[in-house]
């Protein structure tokens, strides 16, 4: 039997015959990028590969470093493989790495979702004979609502707090997930951003992606200045002095673990939207169905079970131990099976 394309090592997930790495966590010569994350896009690396959506907000968080960019389905060569860089659907720039030698493939995820968000590049399967996925929610329980429902939630919450004198301030993680809020709910007011979300906002609205006029909330913008207001803030804000700044409040929750009430409650949030930037169980199994792969290996999720099932379903189904983690890098909750 020939060597694997790709093996699995302390370093990452590494290509013997093209000598790079795919997302390490430790430093390494070459380093192929899925997508801006911390967990995902980590300093140290010699050189870079990512796409050309992706290296702005990734040289924001690490700096001067040695980058190059690729477009979506652009086929690089590299040592004894190609390589190609497809649409996940996750984050803007977000992307699938799919590495070729001698006509087998094989398809890193990275993290992705695959209902469209109006943001991100959709996500777009592609065909191989093995495919490592991540599986953050890879348990039944988690199933998404359509995102046109929750963000009318959303819209729904934010008018009922305005009417009621209070600003609304909506936890979400600072990339990706806050420009997707931000784009997705009706704009019944002003919308104000923590530093951190207004930084990444700026990034990617510079690049063209199409996001909504939104104001920092730095010194002398609070309740006052802009009543009525939406604040989207990372989660870190929530039940913060920087949050209390903005008078009376009503605070929620935008995460996939939201689906779950134990989580909620564990949390102290009275209000939580279920919005995730990742594949929910459905999303899970059909992004597989359409790879048409054979070989399945799942990461950083509820790995045990979703293993399991692959193999009842028929797959050759591995788990692949790495040091990445879902976007609020937290301990994975106790969810039953």
């Amino acid at each position: 039997m020939a060597d694997p394309v790709l093996t699995f090592t302390d370093r990452g997930i590494y290509c013997p015959a093209g000598d790079f790495f795919i997302d390490p966590w430790r430093p390494v010569d070459r380093a192929l990028i899925t997508h801006g994350h911390s967990d995902h896009a980590r300093w140290g690396h010699r050189r870079y590969l990512a796409t050309h959506q992706a290296l702005p907000v990734i040289r924001h968080r690490l700096g001067q470093i040695d980058a190059q960019g690729i477009g979506y389905g652009e086929a690089f060569r590299i040592g004894g493989v190609t390589v190609s860089f497809h649409p996940a659907g996750h984050v803007p720039g977000s992307a699938q790495i799919a590495v070729e030698r001698d006509g087998e493939v094989w398809v890193v995820s990275g993290d992705y979702k695959v209902e469209p968000d109006g943001l991100a590049e959709p996500f777009a399967p592609v065909r191989c004979h093995a495919f490592i996925s991540e599986c953050t929610f890879g348990l039944p329980v988690f199933r998404w609502r359509p995102q046109a429902q929750v963000m009318a939630d959303i819209s729904r919450w934010w008018a009922a707090n305005a009417a009621a004198g209070k600003t609304s301030i909506l936890g979400a993680y600072s990339f990706g997930k806050a420009q997707r809020l931000m784009a997705g709910v009706d704009p019944i007011g002003p919308i104000l951003t923590h530093g951190a979300v207004e930084e990444t906002t700026a990034i990617l609205r510079a690049q063209g992606y199409a996001l909504p006029d939104t104001i920092r909330a730095g010194q002398g913008v609070d309740a006052k200045t802009h009543p009525g207001a939406l604040v989207i803030a990372p989660p870190s804000a929530l039940g913060s002095a920087w949050a209390r700044k903005f008078g009376p409040v009503d605070e929620a929750f935008a995460s996939g673990w939201m689906a779950v009430r134990g989580i909620r409650r564990r949390r102290s949030l009275g209000t939580g939207f279920t919005v995730s930037d990742h594949a929910d169980w459905d999303g899970l199994n059909a992004a597989i169905r359409a790879t048409g792969c054979e070989r399945v290996f799942v990461t950083h999720g509820y790995t045990a079970p979703f293993r399991r099932w692959l193999a009842e379903q028929g797959y050759d189904a591995g788990i692949v131990a790495t040091e990445f983690g879902d976007d609020a890098e937290e301990p994975l909750p106790e969810v039953a099976e």
